[in-house]
Parts: C-alpha cells; sequence; structure tokens
C-alpha cells in the first residue's frame, strides 16, 4: 500500500490506473476517492491487501477547504452551474460562521449531493444528475469529529475538518450556506490525514514503484495482535483454523509469523478460523 499526493484535475480513478501501469498489477484499490477537483491523500492498496480495505473503513480523514459564501452551485462545489444564492453573506462577520460551523460538530443528518456516487435504482446518482435528472438523495447520520474557521476573508471561509466515513465536505459547505441564510459551495478541498497517513508523507503519483509500497499490516494495526508458531503459519496458509489459547471476545484478529501479516482470522469459541489469507500455502 502507498500514500499518493493526487493533485486537483485528475479524479481517483485516474490514478489508480496510473498505479496500475506502474506496478504492472490490475489489483490496485484505494481507501475512499477524492474528486476531481480536489487535491490531497489518496491511500492505494495493492494485491491481496485490497481485501483488507474493510478494516481500514473507519479511519479518520482531515480535510482543509474553503468554503464561498452566497453562491449555490448545481453541484455544491466550484465545478458545477451556479443556482442560486444572495447577498446576505455581506452582514455576516467572523464569530457567526465560526458559530454555525460549530454546530455541525457531531453526528448529523446530511443530504448526499446529486453529484455523488451514491446508487439509486442501481445506478450512480451522478449519471442521472448529468442526464439532467431531478436527484433527491435520502440524508443519512455523519459524523464530523472536529471543525473550525481558519480563514475569514468574505465571501470566503477557510476550514479545517475531521470527519468520519460517508461525510461530503460538498454538502457540508451547502448546509453552512443553508444555515446562514445566503447559500454557499466548496470552493476547494485537499485531503491532508487518512488514518495514519499525513499530506507531508504523501508521494507523487509519478513515483510509484513496487519499492514504495508499505506493509499492508497498517490496515490492520487496530485489530488484536496474534503471532504464529510455524505449524500453525502452514495450517493457516491453507485455511484451516488454528487453537487459541483461552476462549476470548469474538472478533478478527490478526495473524503475523515471523513479523509478516499471514491472514486476518475470526474469534469463534477456541479456534482462530482464517477469513482472509495474504499468503501462499
Amino acid at each position: 500500500m502507498a500514500a499518493v499526493r493526487k493533485p486537483a484535475g485528475p479524479t481517483s480513478h485516474d490514478v489508480v490506473d496510473l498505479a496500475r501501469r506502474a506496478l504492472g498489477t490490475e489489483r490496485v484499490g484505494h481507501l475512499g476517492t477524492l474528486d476531481p477537483f480536489a487535491a490531497g491523500v489518496l491511500v492505494l492498496i495493492v494485491g491481496r491487501a485490497t481485501r483488507l480495505a474493510p478494516f481500514a473503513a473507519d479511519w479518520q480523514k482531515e480535510y482543509e477547504g474553503v468554503i464561498r459564501l452566497g453562491v449555490t452551485t448545481s453541484t455544491d462545489d466550484a465545478t458545477g452551474r451556479e443556482t442560486g444564492g444572495s447577498e446576505g453573506w455581506r452582514t455576516l462577520d467572523r464569530a457567526t460562521v465560526a458559530r454555525a460551523l460549530a454546530g455541525f460538530v457531531g453526528g448529523y443528518e446530511q443530504r448526499p449531493p446529486a453529484f455523488s456516487a451514491v446508487k439509486v435504482g442501481g445506478e450512480r446518482a451522478y449519471r442521472r444528475a448529468r442526464r439532467g435528472e431531478s436527484v433527491e438523495l435520502a440524508s443519512r447520520r455523519v459524523e464530523i469529529r472536529a471543525l473550525e474557521l481558519t480563514e475569514f476573508a468574505l465571501p470566503d471561509a477557510g476550514f479545517r475538518a475531521t470527519v468520519g466515513a460517508g461525510t461530503y465536505l460538498r454538502s457540508l459547505a451547502r448546509d453552512l450556506g443553508e444555515s446562514l441564510g445566503c447559500g454557499a459551495h466548496l470552493a476547494s478541498l485537499a485531503r491532508t490525514r487518512v488514518g495514519p497517513y499525513r499530506l507531508e508523507e504523501a508521494i507523487a503519483p509519478e513515483a510509484l514503484s513496487a519499492d514504495a509500497l508499505g506493509d499492508p499490516a497498517m490496515l490492520v494495526r487496530d485489530l488484536p495482535r496474534r503471532e504464529l508458531a510455524a505449524p500453525e503459519r502452514d495450517a493457516v496458509a491453507h485455511g484451516r483454523p488454528v487453537a487459541e489459547a483461552g476462549k476470548g471476545q469474538e472478533g478478527s484478529v490478526a495473524l503475523f509469523f515471523g513479523g509478516t501479516l499471514i491472514a486476518v482470522a475470526e474469534r469463534e469459541g477456541d479456534l482462530l478460523k482464517p477469513r482472509v489469507v495474504l499468503t501462499d500455502a
């Protein structure tokens, strides 16, 4: 796996395609799409490690961006057509905007943008929206763990956010505009952290190589860890369960041999049953 520094412009899929060519494999995925206009950390997963992505689903993501007050757009960002807004932003002060942002901290019901990858009737919402269809997506609970106003230069409001999975910063910008009564959209966005990976440590996409890949064990760093003996390693490699000393709490366990991640197993009673095996028999 590797953390790359996606520039504004290409899609996340473009970066994945570049990685496939550079690494000579089709098995490349990522931990969370970045919109084309957005820049920042895109964590790529390669080979069998792609099967470990669910174990990193709850990793926090941090962003820095700019919300432009007074204008709404069809995409809730700067790439869409202007759909409305008002001059009400002219009377706002820093304290008012900061209070409005603070009101979103915690869990709140957020409606995804019409131009999003959420499926409607088996089809991505953005495809329907591009055809000019009216798309109204159901709200869902998201978590804003931290949100602060970092810059205030009307009509722009700079912010820093830490969010949970499934949160749309474009929707946050739209919702802030609604709460302030003037409309708004997301003018720029950069993802500065995904889990343990920070922007300053990410590499340029063109620098990707096999030597640049990190240890996939990072994806299961939050799981309990168990070191295997040689006979156990061979059993796990063949998908066979191994005994667990004592009856522990049920759940996933990362299995290592010689410091290398071999598999992820589920603890069932006094057995560890392999569910994701990352090594050859």
